[in-house]
């Protein structure tokens, strides 16, 4: 099956590494313009030499930092402005920040929702005003599974990805109607920048890497590759009938479907 984003313009928040970047990577390849949003230039460089390879259209990429409304207006902007009107909206930015709930500061919250939902609120109003004019549209939001199964020492991340959820489901009832379809990517165990840190920083890496693959019943780490090609298809017109859902991508690891 062939799957087609020719004529499209897709903007990537966070594209510049791991799920990011391969979304980045196969949304060009699939034909889509695409523009890519992060904080640090120099990785943006390279991520932008990747992603322009297999690019059969134009792509661009910012360096914004979008904790604040006017850098989110200005991100859109300088996008829409280098490759047009944008109705594929992916709101993948974002890390993990997890603790005790008793060390978590009101600051940690702020952070977190500074840098996880609220990009995704300002983003998705600025693009749906398009996106409901053509009666067409897709916004893919990057949560993870803690958003429906939080664990202890979750905090804030759970919190934050659980109000992305509700977002998502809630803007998928209400933009539904204008053809317009919301939905949401539950990140498990993948094969990025963040997990690899984490499995070089343990005392024992590789036990550490046996401990993890062992919760997944797949037995391996997923690959951002794979993360991509559902969203691809959720972005193009093979996902038409696909809305208000929160897939989980985790190889069976969650045990909240």
């Amino acid at each position: 099956m062939e799957v087609s984003l020719k004529g499209h313009t897709a903007l990537i928040t966070g594209g510049s590494r791991g799920i990011g970047q391969a979304m980045a990577e196969r949304f060009a390849a699939a034909g889509a313009r695409v523009g890519i949003i992060a904080r640090r230039p120099d990785i943006l460089e390279e991520a932008l030499k990747s992603v322009s390879r297999p690019a059969t259209d134009k792509v661009a990429a910012f360096s914004h930092d979008l904790s604040t409304t006017a850098a989110c207006r200005s991100a859109f902007e300088d996008v829409v402005g280098a490759l047009g009107p944008v109705d594929i909206l992916v709101n993948n930015v974002g890390g993990q920040r997890a603790m005790p709930f008793l060390k978590a500061a009101d600051e940690d919250f702020e952070a977190d929702l500074n840098i996880k939902l609220f990009p995704a609120i300002r983003l998705s109003r600025l693009a749906l005003p398009y996106m409901r004019e053509q009666k067409w549209g897709r916004i893919l939001n990057t949560l993870a599974t803690v958003a429906r199964h939080p664990a202890a020492g979750s905090l804030p991340t759970s919190a934050t990805r659980a109000a992305g959820l509700a977002f998502t489901k809630a803007l998928a009832s209400e933009f539904g109607p204008d053809g317009v379809q919301v939905n949401a990517l539950l990140v498990g165990l993948i094969e990025s920048e963040q997990i690899q840190n984490m499995i070089s920083k343990a005392a024992d890496p590789e036990q550490l890497r046996v401990d993890l693959t062992q919760k997944i019943p797949l037995g391996r780490l997923g690959r951002p590759e794979e993360f991509a090609n559902l969203a691809c298809l959720l972005a193009s017109d093979h996902g038409s009938y696909i809305n208000g859902c929160a897939i989980n991508v985790d190889g069976g690891m969650s045990p909240v479907p």
